[in-house]
């Protein structure tokens, strides 16, 4: 075949080194390339994370679990100001019922105590029962009956968070007979 009946191939069918060299080029030095058979798993074309986008995401990382740990750590306080109030909405119950049972008939007066573990401390009023909107003449009629309302109330106290007190009041109305003169 002469050159004139060679057929012409496609303008880059050379590689790059051979075509520098065809044309007297010295070869630009290249830079190391990854022989794609020892690719491992990435795929040829990737480049990986950033250090921007590694970074990134630790700090993503770092809100969300500060998020996570104020979170879980408010449920543990609520649950124990819950358990709180609990014991002494219990302590001012029973304080109630045995007010109204262990003193037929009711008088005026009040006692005071505190807890067998001695964190909550306790008061109890009883005192006659005055209707807020009730006029003087009603309070005469009120004196007359042989039988009388009483208020007793019960208030518990205990030291909360950061030195604050914290306490809880019950009140019920109990009718009972007026005392003997």
């Amino acid at each position: 075949m002469t050159a004139l009946h060679r057929p012409r191939l496609a303008r880059g069918w050379l590689p790059e080194p051979l075509r520098d060299a065809a044309r007297g080029v010295s070869p630009a030095p290249r830079l190391a390339t990854r022989d794609p058979r020892f690719a491992g798993p990435l795929a040829a074309g990737s480049r990986g994370f950033s250090l921007l986008e590694v970074l990134v995401a630790f700090v993503i990382l770092a809100l969300v679990g500060t998020a996570l740990f104020q979170a879980f750590g408010g449920a543990l306080n609520n649950a124990a100001l819950a358990e709180e109030y609990s014991r002494a909405a219990l302590l001012a119950e029973s304080r109630l019922a045995e007010a109204a049972v262990e003193n037929p008939p009711l008088r005026e007066g009040g006692d005071q105590g505190s807890s067998e573990d001695g964190k909550y401390n306790w008061v109890t009023r009883i005192e006659p029962y005055v209707a807020p909107d009730s006029t003087p003449d009603q309070q005469r009629l009120i004196e007359m009956t042989s039988v009388r309302l009483w208020r007793i109330s019960v208030t518990v106290s205990w030291p909360g968070a950061f030195g604050r007190q914290r306490s809880l009041s019950l009140a019920t109305v109990r009718l009972a007979s007026r005392q003997p003169s």
